[in-house]
């Protein structure tokens, strides 16, 4: 008897398949505005079911690697990427992945909403891009950094348009070097020094301990300006240029010119996952580099800006993860035959599926509204939108995060032994979710920035008010929804008022990760109501039997196996 040989589907189109997508592209966008950005959503989906598959294998297959000396002895510390590496760099420029919200065009064409054809954008990208989403996300970050008023014009003008350019060949990305090997998240603990010179830059010394996309011609770094206390929020943003200002080809394309002097690439980092992501521990000593905005005022609110937009790059690389993932493993079970019959009529693995659709169509409901919430913020200056922002920034990216872990080693093990070997490619699923709760802020982290906001600024009322008014949504649509939303509003309000009487009590500290979870599953449900108001059945689906997984604790697997074809 021959060798038996599984055969295996690769996943339909992202974009054309993905209804509940299309749907919110429908209700965000309006049909007029999904029909202008139809063409780049159906050109990047194409790209990433064909070369940009290939290149996320090949560049997972060759990691970076890092080149000290040149064949004379000079010390260059070239960051050596792939070849598929550098298809994902020329795409991402390409499809206007980070540029879209900048260019005049699109802000023309979507005005604010031009943040939710981004997001579009990222979710069909982000899952096969050997994690090139991550100086994408960078890129993003500081480009609205260099946005700020209080930064140089002249040197926004030097370095934005490069930053946002579609030229493959004259895009650049940025990396971040913030994390410190004493401090982590606390930043107050930074030792990294600047201090001015004549000519108006400045020169930074210190040790960075964990920074991403290294390979980059640029990268934002925080530093303390000399004789300014201890302490987090005196800490200064500054643009350092990872090659020579001199250099006639800094930062262009694959090939970036002379190391700048005072950077020093001590060694790539080893990870467990994003392995084709170059990040590394770098020191700097009398760096040359560029203020963002004054340095003798209090940094960090400004380098704030970089990391909300970072955070919600996270939180859309997690839920377009688990929806590639969730497209991968209905492929298999579509094909694989057990039992006597497939996978997929098996109605223990349908419901197994239908819970991970619920969980990924959750986690898009809070990516795709932080994103619609940004655009308001940039463009519209909505105050209402900017104080809920405060707050969903870091629910989006915590739960999320959490939930794309979790789906990630469902969808490892509903390929059996098959997606526990390195070169089915599956185990990168797992592998590479685990960045997501820890990259710019754990949970815990996040946990306790939610509570502050909640406690200082009463950042908690404006996801209040869409909860009361999603269960009036709801009413129309399901009275037991309505009731679990009702439900939920009335504990919260609780919890918070307990949170604001005593912040610093030992149960309300001790109780910041499941209050602030509370807080993301109800905002989900709710975002989901708002979308089956317009008739989109799939949300409708998705927020009744996520308001029972979520809000209620209830098991859903006898509907999750029923709906599963409404809901993938």
């Amino acid at each position: 008897m021959g060798r038996y040989v599984q055969p295996v589907t690769a996943p339909g189109d992202p974009y054309t398949e993905d209804r509940l997508l299309r749907s919110w592209l429908d209700r965000q966008l309006g049909l007029a505005g999904h029909a202008a950005a139809k063409g780049r959503l159906t050109a990047l989906a194409a790209d990433v079911t064909g070369p940009l598959r290939a290149a996320h294998a090949d560049a997972e297959a060759h990691p970076p690697t890092l080149v000290r000396y040149d064949p004379w002895g000079a010390r260059i510390d070239r960051i050596d990427t792939s070849a598929g590496w550098q298809t994902q760099r020329a795409a991402a420029a390409r499809h206007a992945v980070v540029a879209l919200p900048y260019l005049a065009q699109a802000r023309g064409e979507w005005g604010a909403a031009a943040r939710v054809v981004q997001h579009a954008l990222l979710h069909l990208y982000g899952p096969e891009s050997a994690t090139f989403s991550c100086p994408v996300a960078m890129s993003d970050g500081a480009a609205a950094l260099l946005n700020r008023p209080e930064v140089d014009p002249a040197v926004r003008d030097a370095w934005l348009p490069r930053l946002t350019s579609t030229d493959p060949a004259h895009a650049i990305t940025s990396g971040q070097w913030m994390t410190e090997s004493q401090g982590g998240s606390d930043l107050a603990r930074s030792s990294t020094t600047g201090r001015p010179a004549s000519d108006g830059s400045w020169r930074l010394t210190g040790e960075k301990w964990f920074c991403s996309a290294a390979d980059s011609a640029m990268a934002v770094a925080l530093a303390r300006p000399d004789g300014k206390v201890r302490g987090s929020r005196v800490l200064a943003p500054f643009l350092v240029p990872r090659y020579a200002v001199d250099s006639p080809l800094a930062g262009v394309g694959a090939d970036p010119g002379y190391p700048a002097p005072g950077v020093t690439v001590h060694r790539l980092k080893d990870k467990l996952g994003t392995r084709a992501l170059p990040t590394a521990e770098i020191g700097l000593h009398n760096a040359y580099a560029l203020p963002l905005g004054d340095p003798e005022q209090p940094g960090l609110t400004r380098a704030m800006t970089l990391v909300v937009v970072t955070r919600l790059h996270n939180a859309a690389a997690a839920a377009g993860g688990m929806r590639r993932g969730l497209a991968y493993a209905r492929a298999y079970a579509d094909t694989r035959q057990v039992a006597g019959g497939l996978l997929a009529t098996s109605p223990l693995h349908r419901a197994t599926l239908g819970t991970l659709a619920v969980d990924a169509a959750g986690a898009f409901a809070l990516a795709g509204h932080a994103f619609f919430l940004l655009g308001r913020v940039e463009v519209g200056s909505d105050p209402a939108a900017a104080a809920e922002l405060r707050i969903v920034a870091p629910l989006a990216k915590l739960a999320t995060g959490r939930l794309a872990v979790a789906s990630a080693a469902e969808y490892v093990e509903s390929f059996g032994g098959a997606g526990y070997v390195e070169d089915t490619g599956v185990p990168r699923l797992l592998r590479d979710a685990q960045v997501l709760p820890i990259w710019e802020g754990t949970t815990n982290v996040l946990a306790l920035d939610v509570l502050r906001a909640t406690v200082r600024e009463d950042a908690a009322l404006p996801l209040l008010r869409r909860l009361d008014l999603a269960t009036d949504i709801a009413r129309r649509l399901n009275p037991a929804l309505a009731d679990a939303l009702a439900t939920s509003a009335r504990r919260l309000r609780t919890t918070v008022a307990e949170v604001t009487a005593d912040p610093d009590a030992v149960a309300v500290v001790a109780g910041a990760r499941g209050f602030a979870l509370r807080l993301a599953y109800a905002l989900a449900a709710a975002v989901l109501v708002e979308q089956a108001a317009g008739g989109d059945e799939l949300a409708e689906v998705a927020a009744r039997l996520w308001a029972r997984r979520w809000l209620r604790g209830e098991e859903i697997a006898a509907d999750a196996h029923h709906y599963l074809d409404v809901l993938c």
